[in-house]
């Protein structure tokens, strides 16, 4: 394709930007729409995936039939194989009519399944049928049904790791990817976030009818260092927010501060872990265990600081004052850096009770400070609530049953 005809769906399908993923984005589904093949298109949540299955359909020659867009993750569980391939009647309880399906209503046309990774496994196995054979049944029914369907899907789940974790079929993935098709995301493509302001800031002046709000120079470079985790949609929902509430109409930096949430803070993680930063973590779970037990690191160290402190003022004390008193310190802080130690009298056996509350407690910190022990002691539980299903344990755990699998082999629990 050349420009000049990608320069013409962009208009059509009001596709803004001149990134060049983006522009071979388009390419592919503009080459592959006059075949019947499927077409997987990922990207990140807010991207603008719903233009391209679109594009498909329009240039094919299926343009005349149904286009039927469903969003697998809205529909319950329950009733997602009703909607997709229809029931007959009194198939379950409130089937008081036949009805037809989204594959039965889009015979001849083409059907865009967004968020396809989160389909039940067992429409996935419907859905892999229509894809191999074109054909389906009914809830409720035994009549095999035939339809001719081009089907389009999105997602923004990663399918390799859904298919790891057991949670979509691999021979669907497949069947699905026959054309990939990425979509960027917006913090990847440059300049194309201040087209993308310009346009919608135009287009909400018009909708309003109020002046345009336009970007200063440090305005721009706020809008291009941003992550923009919502992407596009992010965008939009900002830059109208700006255009409905701002009187000033030249939008610097410090007034989009006040309307962008605060920036991803995962990237500090490490400088929380300390010496634990070069560790890959399985889950944000780990990562709260491993602070947790960082902390209570720091405060046995706190606490032998102070159980040393204290023994040697109780040293210097016995001899410089009475024996009925001496000092011992009150820890008022967190980290050893920030400990204070005021002067407080006390009498020798209220401080040899302290002494031994301290040395009590050291010890029972440090015995919980290994992750790993009370990680195997979850594994462990876990396992014999649920009879040994693995299955089971995992979804207890909220892991993935494959990383259950590596922790019951590294500690032993076969």
């Amino acid at each position: 394709m050349t420009k000049a005809e990608i320069q013409q769906v962009k208009l059509r399908f009001g596709i803004i930007g001149t990134n060049e993923v983006l522009m071979r984005a388009i390419d592919i589904a503009i080459q592959v729409a006059p075949t019947d093949l499927s077409v997987l298109i990922t990207g990140e949540s807010g991207v603008g995936k719903e233009s391209f299955p679109q594009i498909i359909h329009q240039y094919s020659h299926r343009k005349h039939g149904q286009y039927i867009a469903v969003n697998c993750g809205a529909i319950p569980e329950g009733t997602i194989d009703s909607e997709l391939f229809g029931h007959e009647k009194g198939a379950f309880t409130g089937a008081i009519g036949e009805r037809k399906g989204y594959f039965g209503e889009a015979n001849g046309g083409t059907i865009f399944l967004d968020e396809v990774g989160e389909l039940p496994m067992s429409t996935q196995a419907r859905l892999l049928r229509v894809l191999e054979t074109g054909e389906f049944i009914k809830v409720g029914s035994s009549k095999v049904e035939k339809t001719d369907v081009r089907i389009v899907a999105a997602t923004n789940v990663n399918l390799v790791q859904a298919i790891a974790d057991g949670r979509f079929r691999e021979d669907l993935y497949y069947r699905l990817n026959t054309v990939p098709i990425q979509v960027p995301p917006l913090r990847e493509r440059g300049e194309d976030v201040v087209l993308l302001f310009r346009k919608f800031a135009s287009d909400f002046a018009e909708r309003y009818r109020m002046p345009a709000i336009q970007l200063t120079e440090d305005g721009k470079q706020q809008l291009l260092s941003y992550s923009w985790p919502g992407n596009v949609r992010q965008l939009k929902n900002i830059t109208e927010q700006i255009s409905i509430i701002e009187t000033n109409r030249e939008i610097d930096s410090s007034i989009l501060k006040a309307y962008l949430p605060a920036q991803n803070h995962t990237e500090n993680l490490p400088t929380l872990l300390g010496s634990k930063a070069g560790k890959n973590f399985e889950s944000e779970r780990e990562i709260l265990y491993q602070v947790l037990f960082d902390m209570r690191r720091d405060v046995t160290e706190l606490k032998k600081l102070v159980h040393e402190i204290m023994t040697e003022r109780g040293s210097v004390n016995n001899q410089e004052v009475s024996s009925s008193t001496y000092y011992t310190p009150v820890v008022t802080s967190v980290t050893p850096s920030q400990a204070t130690v005021p002067a407080i009298i006390h009498s020798p056996s209220k401080i040899a009770k302290e002494d031994e509350d301290i040395q009590d407690t050291e010890e029972y910190v440090e015995e919980s400070l290994s992750l790993d022990d009370v990680e195997k002691e979850m594994i462990r539980k876990a396992l014999e609530k649920h009879h040994g299903k693995r299955k089971s344990a995992a979804k207890d755990l909220k892991i993935s049953e494959r990383t259950l699998y590596r922790k019951i082999k590294e500690y032993g629990l076969d």
